[in-house]
């Protein structure tokens, strides 16, 4: 066996005797090995890992992005530069607490590569100071969370290899923490990608208020929830035709209760949640339909919308024969029992994935570059471009995952990760099963958006 390397790894290169017609031959074969993560000295991530991360509440994010100015931009942006460091360190440090064994597998060791490069790259920034700063900061996490759309697949596949090495309670709390903290980094990018584009738009007027802006950011103030259901029921409904077939017959989506409930929300979060209920929902009405053979309309989807005085209750109710007893213990678990194999195969065909419902649909800049040029000058205008281009293609980027799959390629990821959505702004998910008949599926909300986003706030310090 000879053992080379180059820019794409080491290889393993063999050579196998191959008899035929001509005489014997040497066939050679090229097996790539992934490395251990190297050493780095420790002193750096020390530092950070020290830090508290500093958690923030939707309510934050709307009353800090309605007014605002350069110093208020500036400020935004060095507490992104501050925060995504400290909860990429906490991160890190969670990782080399993992056993040997699973950390070197080569899926969670390039995950653990992608943080400790963005960990290096981000602490580096300087103090912003200029909107000029800020651009080049913009662009820096924007290139970051492209590089990060990798991570949610590589860990679930390095999940579901290193199943037998760690106890499954273990290996969920890792991906739950590590799931959890990669949304509040996304989260903090995003809303000052969002808040950056805003001010740069050619319909800002700094120190001006907008109370009633639909959006601040990437919140979506006032957030209807029977907006959102018949929104997301339509583009469930597009993907289930499409794996089925147009003729197959669909279960109708009937809302009822307070349909008038608002609340705080980002929008992209909320819509995966539901569209994920949703989906389960209509593919398991649709399968039953197939397995009995019945012939008329199916029994619909019942969802039901109840206002509280600090909360939002969302039921989404089927009749689709409920969870099999073989599956209903892992319906949370990352690391699925019976059924792994099969997903990992699944998930080898999404390379990136952002898990959001943005993922199932083309994406419509909301400014027209053309008319920005006609209203700007020109330095504004080349600045506001490149940063709208830049976000563009962080979203563009999570757009072809989903939608390049076939609509009915099942990753064992939808319920766990919808939880974790609703967990992260102090919500839950709970489902419950009646075998044979349905499922009942519960989604709370923080109507106040008065909730701190849930962090895991300080790593394990009994790192190796």
């Amino acid at each position: 066996m000879l053992r080379s390397c180059s820019q794409n790894g080491p290889r393993t290169v063999g050579l196998t005797p191959r008899t035929g017609p001509r005489g014997t031959k040497l066939r050679c074969r090229a097996r790539f090995v992934h490395s251990p993560p190297p050493w780095r000295p420790a002193y750096s991530l020390d530092q950070w890992v020290a830090k508290e991360a500093r958690p923030i509440s939707l309510r934050q994010l709307m009353v800090f992005g309605r007014t605002l100015t350069d110093a208020r931009l500036i400020s935004s942006a060095n507490y992104v530069r501050t925060e995504l460091p400290t909860r990429l360190a906490h991160r890190i440090r969670d990782m080399q607490t993992l056993p040997y064994v699973v950390v070197t597998n080569p899926h969670i060791s390039q995950v653990y590569e992608l943080y400790y490069k963005a960990f290096e790259t981000l602490r580096k920034v300087p103090e912003i100071k200029t909107l000029e700063d800020n651009g080049r900061f913009c662009e820096k996490i924007s290139h970051t969370l492209h590089e990060h759309l990798t991570v949610i697949p590589k860990l679930a596949m390095g999940v579901l290899e290193c199943r037998n090495l760690m106890r499954p309670e273990d290996m969920d709390r890792f991906m739950n923490t590590i799931l959890r903290s990669r949304i509040s980094r996304r989260v903090i990018a995003e809303q000052h990608l969002a808040l950056s584009e805003t001010f740069h738009s050619p319909f800002h007027f700094p120190e001006s208020q907008s109370p009633e802006a639909e959006f601040v950011g990437e919140v979506l103030v006032k957030c209807n929830a029977k907006e959102i259901v018949s929104r997301c029921g339509e583009e469930i409904a597009s993907l289930v035709s499409a794996a089925y077939g147009p003729s197959t017959l669909l279960p109708a989506i009937h809302l009822s209760g307070h349909l008038h409930a608002t609340f705080p929300y980002i929008l992209s979060h909320i819509e995966y949640i539901i569209g994920e209920l949703l989906r389960n929902s209509i593919q398991a009405v649709v399968e039953k339909q197939k397995i009995s053979g019945h012939k008329g309309r199916p029994a619909p989807i019942e969802v039901t919308v109840c206002e509280a005085a600090q909360h939002v209750i969302i039921r989404v109710s089927d009749q689709g024969g409920g969870i099999p007893r073989d599956i209903l213990p892992h319906i949370w678990s990352f690391s699925k029992g019976s059924r792994s194999g099969e997903l990992l195969e699944n998930l080898e065909k999404v390379p990136k994935m952002a898990a959001t419902l943005q993922e199932l649909k083309n994406h419509n800049p909301k400014l027209s570059t053309a008319h920005a040029s006609a209203t700007l000058d020109p330095a504004t205008h080349a600045a506001a471009s490149k940063l709208s281009e830049t976000n563009r293609a962080v979203h563009d980027s999570s757009l072809a995952s989903l939608s390049s799959r076939p609509p009915n390629l099942r990753l064992g990821m939808g319920l766990p990760l919808s939880r974790v959505y609703a967990e992260y702004w102090a919500g839950s998910l709970e489902l419950h099963s009646l075998e044979g008949y349905g499922v009942d599926a519960f989604l709370q909300i923080s109507k106040l958006g008065n909730k701190n986003e849930q962090l895991t706030m300080r790593a394990s310090m009994d790192a190796v």
